[in-house]
């Protein structure tokens, strides 16, 4: 496994920092919205009855990345509000640059209404072309993290 994680401390409560995190389609909206990182491609996100806000909900994504067809499946499998969230992929994913992967977020209260975000992601290479995983995946794992750091601070400042 390889690991990548960044922080940021952010002007709000706990409980409001985790309402904006806990949405799937805000925090992971850098995949629905086409960049060259996306090699101008995107990826739908689909959710369950669960909405990813429970452990065992469901997420789905799918679509096409450098003009070959991804998709992935993660499941929640840590459900602890507004302290921490994770969830993983299941099943067989087709992606390009990481193979199976865990994300998790934890959310520490700090002094004068600020908290600290903490976002992680432990990530394989992929089964098949591992050397495409080797040159370019600690570099999305990276931007991957730091999009959705992004998006928080957009959101609190």
């Amino acid at each position: 496994m390889r690991h990548y994680e960044d922080s940021l401390n952010v002007s709000a409560l706990p409980e409001d920092l985790f309402a904006f995190v806990d949405d799937f389609r805000r925090f992971s909206s850098h995949m629905s919205e086409s960049s060259w990182m996306m090699g101008g491609g995107k990826m739908d996100i689909s959710l369950d009855e669960g909405q990813g806000k429970k452990v065992g909900s469901r997420v789905r994504m799918a679509g096409r990345i450098f003009g070959l067809f991804l998709y992935l499946e993660e499941a929640v499998t840590e459900y602890e509000p507004p302290r921490a969230k994770a969830w993983k992929t299941v099943g067989s994913p087709n992606l390009l640059v990481i193979g199976h992967y865990q994300m998790r977020l934890t959310i520490q209260p700090l002094e004068h209404k600020v908290s600290l975000l903490r976002v992680s992601i432990d990530y394989e290479l992929p089964m098949r072309n591992a050397w495409i995983g080797k040159l370019f995946g600690s570099m999305y794992a990276k931007w991957c993290v730091q999009q959705m750091i992004q998006g928080v601070r957009q959101q609190f400042t």
